[in-house]
């Protein structure tokens, strides 16, 4: 072989080598990339709840006593939120709804219910509640409750569509109205960072508790304590402007919405209680994932011709 074939082979070698690199740290990239943003759940496995159309409204005053709660569907029990295991105590969602309202009821079992957090909007997720959150397709809704009957809510935006969906033009979702998030313990999700309205009431809705028990007072043993909420279609309406979801549901509608329970007691060692539970598991410390909620499936509605 000449000088000259000999420079040329190893120059090929060489190029190979370089390719070869770039092509390994590429695919490197792509499979950190692909890593970072995989879901913490099994979207495909998540649990259902069936949502049942009512002839009757129920009161709304937390005590879940009337016949009309009885013909709806009784969720699971609620497990723990990271690991999937069971909890420590009972906690379960029922769903109702007709062409008004969508009712969502839960019952918790607490030995000691306590709360002390009473204006609107305060972290009562430091204490104990129960949460309920609504998946549109571009942006989400937050709603928490404790046992006095204080609300937190929150409504969420996706920021890659916040222009293309049609938030962008209503006066109440304008950027300055909202504060950059990008989870709490996921911060990879692949559809990115949201936008949140932390000052975003639900039009219209009403709620109630009834505590089993004794609030705040630990001398005596509680039963626990049970929640009604009422949400109006008309303000569940704002989570979908592109005006592709029919609204309110028909009969066989499947709909992503999370039910949990955050808490301070606790299941006692050497058991690992994250102290959230939900009643579809997300695999990680982060409520903010929606292809890891739970799927509503609304029965009984006639379908529109």
């Amino acid at each position: 072989m000449s000088l000259v074939h000999l420079h040329l082979s190893r120059l090929g070698t060489l190029l190979f080598l370089g390719h070869a690199l770039v092509v390994s740290a590429a695919t490197n990239a792509v499979t950190e990339a692909t890593q970072k943003s995989r879901l913490p759940c099994d979207p495909q496995i998540a649990k259902t709840v069936v949502a049942r159309k009512t002839p009757m409204a129920p009161t709304i005053d937390g005590k879940l006593e009337e016949s009309v709660w009885s013909h709806a569907t009784v969720s699971q029990r609620f497990v723990d939120l990271i690991s999937g295991d069971g909890s420590y105590l009972d906690t379960r969602v029922r769903l109702l709804w007709d062409d008004t309202n969508l009712y969502a009821a839960y019952t918790i079992e607490e030995p000691k219910v306590r709360a002390q957090l009473t204006q609107h909007n305060d972290a009562i997720y430091t204490e104990n509640d129960v949460e309920l959150f609504i998946a549109g397709d571009n942006a989400y809704y937050e709603f928490e409750i404790n046992a006095r009957n204080t609300v937190y809510e929150v409504f969420f935006i996706w920021e890659s569509a916040y222009q293309s969906s049609g938030f962008a033009t209503q006066p109440e979702f304008a950027r300055k109205n909202l504060q950059p998030f990008n989870g709490v313990g996921y911060t990879t999700h692949p559809r990115g960072p949201r936008l949140g309205h932390f000052n975003w009431r639900f039009p219209g809705m009403r709620t109630a508790v009834h505590a089993n028990g004794t609030l705040n007072d630990d001398s005596d043993t509680d039963r626990g304590w049970s929640v009604e909420i009422a949400l109006p279609w008309s303000g569940i309406r704002v989570l979908f402007p592109e005006g592709k979801r029919t609204i309110p549901p028909k009969n066989g509608d499947l709909w992503a919405m999370d039910f949990s329970r955050f808490n301070t007691a606790k299941a006692p060692s050497p058991a690992k209680d994250s102290g959230g539970w939900a009643l579809n598991h997300h695999g990680i410390w982060d409520s903010h994932v929606p292809e890891c909620f739970a799927r509503v499936l609304f029965e009984g509605s006639k379908d529109k011709k």
